[in-house]
């Protein structure tokens, strides 16, 4: 990992234009992130009947926009931001193309804006243009046109992105052949293979299916097919938000703890595990579907369980290496170390809180992902609850916090106010307190996500502890201090932008690690070998599905019955699947 002592020009003074690049994507980002926690807290005051300020059809309106901008938008325009800085940071050299670099940059931009206008377009009925079909943008419901065509402007753009980066690595490689790659840049690169593999399916999805239908050129799609393209892609993204959180965590955050990295080779195994096991679960968000037959739906279950290895292996890592870090400050004892970690700094305090709602969301996870106590949550507000620790708090939360820590690397200038970011920090992890515990507990008694009206007449729902109100008055109460947090957030960020240039803003230097990428085989870093395995795995968990919607469902198009959930594909389709992935494979190994 290269590194940067105090005496080294800053990170914009080496690397202007790649901390050009940065800046703006994370300026998109940061006003993704306020709008859509402004459509998050209407939200969250609508359904719960505490105030209303919209109509009830426009709720689903504000639920996409809500969806997209902080699940799509801020997380990858958040993730770009990082990932550029970490790649020139790590490889000690600049973009092989400034102008590459602004060209993704410009093209997920526009297809941001585009998608962003066909869903606010919902919110003005004449221009009839509107996109209400929800973060999960699959069929039957239907978008306009102008939704489709961003949406696949925007993942051409991080496919850009990524080939930015690989540039940047085959350029490195080339003046050090027998080198180790950089642990960031090594994150980076298994982290966008993962992604490459990943959008096939809503590529496809998008492109050959749902623009062509939105333009009448087809009459109609296979809905099953479209929603399973679309969790191919669907699961593996939450790992597109959480491994740059993941490399802040392994690399950013030791450092601000007062120590160093546990293990470098820890660190390159749990990205391995991502990039394998990431993509051959989507269909445990299928549990419920008819057309898949439950032998598949088990095989997902098992993979999903699977994934928990590397969030533990990380769990460790990340607790080892900060109580290394407060033991060098001076802290003692089993559990009284953590008083010696440096609370104080909202960077550190952010960044540790996400943590540790992530391990609470990991534990409501391991529910989502067991097949028949699925059945118990499936589409109640538990679900949103989850993912609101998850890529609510775990990735938004870390990504803010790193922030307070890059953002003066980015421009040169002094955090405007560290109160002020504690104070942000601890609003945001006290309001995902109350939220996502009522959410959770709302679940439980069977209270539905996605709609604007819960309450059914003639109906109570019942909680073992408390009332319904009080969950309500929870979520809202809770959605405000997100909303409050936010806003603290970017307040601090304006005047730090715009603050006055400093000399040494903050300290770069990140040290290395206690067990070094010398402690670990080199097989680690053939990630062409570990690219076949995974492509492999995915042929095996997604080619029979696909195969059995596509014959048995309607074709590619639909318009077939529904299906029984007991039918396979022909023992043919079998023979043949199974044959080409273990040759795929024997060709990878050989």
């Amino acid at each position: 990992m290269a590194t940067a002592s105090g005496n080294e020009p800053l990170f914009v003074e080496r690397f202007p234009d790649e901390a050009a690049v940065a800046r703006a994507n994370l300026l998109v980002a940061f006003v993704a992130l306020g709008i859509g926690a402004f459509f998050g807290l209407v939200q969250a005051l609508h359904r719960t009947d505490i105030l209303r300020i919209i109509d009830s059809a426009d709720y689903y309106t504000l639920l996409t926009g809500h969806g997209v901008l902080l699940a799509i938008v801020f997380t990858i325009f958040g993730l770009a931001a990082f990932f550029h800085w970490a790649t020139a940071r790590s490889l000690d050299q600049p973009a092989v193309s400034s102008l590459f670099s602004w060209a993704w940059f410009g093209l997920m931009t526009t297809g941001s804006v585009l998608a962003s206008v066909a869903i606010l377009g919902g919110l003005v009925p004449s221009l009839g243009i509107s996109a209400d079909v929800l973060f999960t943008f699959y069929a039957p419901l239907q978008a306009h046109p102008i939704f489709y065509i961003g949406l696949a402007m925007f993942i051409v753009g991080t496919w850009l992105s990524g080939a930015d980066w690989f540039l940047s690595y085959r350029a490195w490689r080339e003046d050090n052949p027998n080198e180790r790659i950089p642990l960031q840049a090594f994150m980076v690169l298994t982290t966008m293979i993962m992604w490459y593999i990943a959008t096939v399916g809503v590529a496809v999805s998008v492109v050959f299916f749902l623009i062509p239908w939105s333009l009448g050129l087809i009459e109609s799609v296979n809905p099953l097919l479209t929603r399973t393209l679309f969790w191919f892609f669907g699961h593996p993204i939450v790992y597109f938000w959480l491994m740059p959180a993941y490399m802040m965590w392994y690399t950013v955050l030791p450092k601000l703890a007062g120590g160093r990295l546990f293990s470098d080779p820890l660190a390159r195994v749990v990205f391995l595990l991502f990039l394998l096991l990431s993509t051959p679960v989507g269909i445990h968000h299928q549990y419920l579907d008819p057309g898949i037959a439950e032998g598949f739906k088990f095989i997902a279950m098992t993979n999903t369980m699977f994934l928990l290895l590397p969030s533990l292996l990380t769990a460790f890592t990340a607790v080892a290496s900060i109580e290394h870090g407060a033991r060098q400050r001076g802290g003692e004892g089993y559990l009284s170390w953590l008083g010696a970690l440096p609370w104080r700094d909202p960077a550190f305090a952010g960044m540790a809180f996400a943590g540790l709602i992530f391990a609470a969301g990991g534990f409501s996870g391991m529910i989502n992902a067991g097949m028949n106590i699925n059945y118990l949550i499936h589409n109640s507000l538990w679900v949103p609850g989850h993912f609101h620790m998850t890529v609510g708090t775990a990735v938004a939360l870390t990504f803010m916090a790193a922030a307070y820590w890059l953002v003066p690397q980015l421009t040169g200038t002094k955090l405007y106010s560290r109160p002020i970011g504690l104070l942000q920090v601890v609003l945001w992890f006290v309001g995902m307190v109350f939220m996502s515990n009522a959410m959770h507990r709302a679940g439980l008694a069977g209270i539905p996500r996605r709609t604007a009206e819960p309450q059914y007449q003639n109906f109570d729902f019942v909680t073992p502890i408390g009332s319904i109100f009080e969950l309500r008055v929870q979520i809202a109460f809770g959605g405000l201090l997100l909303f409050l947090s936010v806003v603290l957030f970017l307040f601090n960020m304006l005047l730090t932008a715009f603050g006055e240039k400093s000399e040494r803003p903050v300290d770069e230097y990140l040290p290395e690690p206690l067990s070094g990428p010398e402690g670990s085989p080199r097989v680690l870093d053939n990630l062409g070998l570990w690219t076949g395995i995974a492509v492999v795995l995915v042929i095996l968990a997604y080619t029979l599905p696909i195969a059995g919607i596509i014959q048995n469902g309607g074709g590619l198009f639909g318009g077939g019955l529904p299906v029984p959930v007991t039918v396979f594909p022909d023992v043919e389709i079998v023979k043949t699947v199974l044959a080409g992935a273990f040759a795929a494979l024997a060709g990878v190994l050989l």
